[in-house]
């Protein structure tokens, strides 16, 4: 499967969080995304600050977690094209190449408006 096809699967699954505010998505995530989660622990998963074991952490911490894809639609939300680390299993490449079309999906939906 081509990478752009990949992408746009992606954004047809986070259509269901279009009804979803973004206070709405953030709560959920904020309070059960298996990353807070593990960050609440006696013994909390440790950043390094580099790049490569920070990345394999995330995605370790995402996989498998029940909230990922209200993640990544929070993130791209709040973000946009300016895309940092992993949210939602994905790293940061994939989702600032997801975001355009991921927006151009809620510009139709939402009359170009955010929530």
């Amino acid at each position: 499967m081509e990478r752009h096809d990949r992408l746009r699967q992606i954004a047809d699954r986070l259509d269901r969080f279009t009804e979803a505010t973004t206070d709405q998505l953030a709560e959920a995530v904020g309070a059960e995304g298996a990353c807070m989660v593990a960050m609440t622990e006696p013994e909390p998963p440790v950043l390094t600050g580099e790049e490569v074991s920070d990345r394999n952490l995330a995605e370790r911490l995402c996989s498998g977690c029940m909230f990922q894809e209200a993640c990544l639609e929070l993130e791209l939300r709040w973000s946009g094209p300016m895309q940092i680390g992993v949210f939602g299993a994905l790293p940061d490449e994939d989702r600032r190449d997801l975001y355009p079309i991921w927006r151009a999906r809620r510009a139709r939906q939402w009359g170009g408006g955010q929530r």
